[in-house]
């Protein structure tokens, strides 16, 4: 019932077919979508929605906001309902496919570790399955897998002692046979923040085919990825080497200790004059602990005494990586 004067709220199926048609046309119409690589080329009828849209778009077409009621207990937004709601229109863009050693080079500016991977066994990438405007086809991320380093304490911890207790040439045979390790995962700019990472990591572990898979993160709590992809974390723990230099730096007067907060309160510089002025016998003795850390660090155990070293050492000290493991439900450890 209305009031003497109202004007009657029309109904839905008080409209006119036309009308019907024109409201839906236009409650359903699609704006242009930014393009964050570039205009695309004319005539493409594939048109891309930028990085940041596709985190705020849900599937579907309903935004976030958009999707928000005025009693949310009783009516739920989309993306509540629907956990697959926030996979981004971008993910549909891009596939995962085999790659080689080579195409990972383009991405490593992105990744922190300067050195190339050694004993690459695998490389998949994220690549566009038609151009995407002026980013063309090129990879928007790689992985890459590489043969174990033996010398990964968290390892024995997180397998329960499978490598424990063996020989070394043992050992090696059977890392080898069953391990790889991720070695590289970098996601383009342009790309990141939209799950790029966790969906790599999850679809290319089955395909290595091997019975274990494992991955250190220096920012595994701030970047959980790794974790989503279904690898179970590890938290770090120091290692004797490390546990065995920071006791010989506090017997020779120097304390080196960080506390949970906060990096290595102490300049290398600092530390390196502190070093030289240290009496024959007290440097003899930090030398060795010095050497017992870098004998397990590859290249760097030959490194010279000197600042670069000294900076190096407080690195490692402080950075902790995360360690992760994951299984394959098929595959078994098999001895060589």
């Amino acid at each position: 019932m209305t009031s003497k004067g109202a004007t009657p709220r029309r109904c839905h199926s008080d409209r006119s077919e036309a009308e019907r048609r024109n409201l839906a046309e236009t409650r359903h119409a699609s704006g242009p979508w930014p393009d964050p690589f570039g205009r695309l080329r004319a005539g493409s009828s594939t048109a891309l929605r930028s990085a940041q849209d596709d985190k705020e778009q849900t599937v579907g077409g309903a935004h976030p906001t958009a999707a928000t009621r005025a009693n949310p207990q009783s009516d739920p937004p989309v993306a509540d309902r629907n956990p697959q709601s926030q996979h981004c229109s971008l993910h549909a863009a891009l596939e995962v496919v085999s790659g080689e050693a080579a195409d990972y080079a383009p991405l490593a500016a992105y990744h922190y570790r300067d050195e190339p991977p050694r004993a690459v066994r695998a490389v998949f990438l994220l690549r566009p399955k038609r151009p995407l405007g002026a980013f063309g086809t090129r990879p928007a991320g790689a992985i890459v897998y590489c043969m174990p380093n033996p010398r990964v304490e968290m390892r024995r911890i997180a397998t329960a002692g499978l490598f424990a207790g063996l020989d070394r040439q043992t050992e090696l045979a059977l890392l080898n046979r069953n391990v790889r390790c991720i070695a590289r995962l970098a996601i383009e700019p342009p790309f990141r923040g939209i799950g790029l990472a966790t969906r790599l990591v999850r679809e290319t572990l089955g395909r290595v085919e091997v019975p274990l898979v494992e991955a250190l993160g220096i920012m595994g709590a701030v970047h959980p990825f790794f974790e989503r992809a279904g690898m179970q974390p590890f938290a770090p723990r120091a290692s004797v080497e490390h546990a065995m230099l920071l006791e010989a730096l506090s017997a020779v007067g120097i304390d080196a200790r960080a506390n949970d907060d906060s990096p290595l309160p102490i300049d290398p510089q600092a530390l390196q004059q502190r070093i030289d002025a240290l009496p024959s016998d007290e440097a003899a003795f930090l030398e060795r602990a010095i050497q017992g850390v870098l004998k397990s660090h590859g290249t760097r155990r030959t490194m010279p005494s000197g600042l670069e070293r000294t900076r190096y050492l407080l690195t490692r000290l402080t950075q902790r990586p995360m360690y992760y493991l994951w299984r394959h439900p098929t595959l078994e450890v098999t001895w060589p």
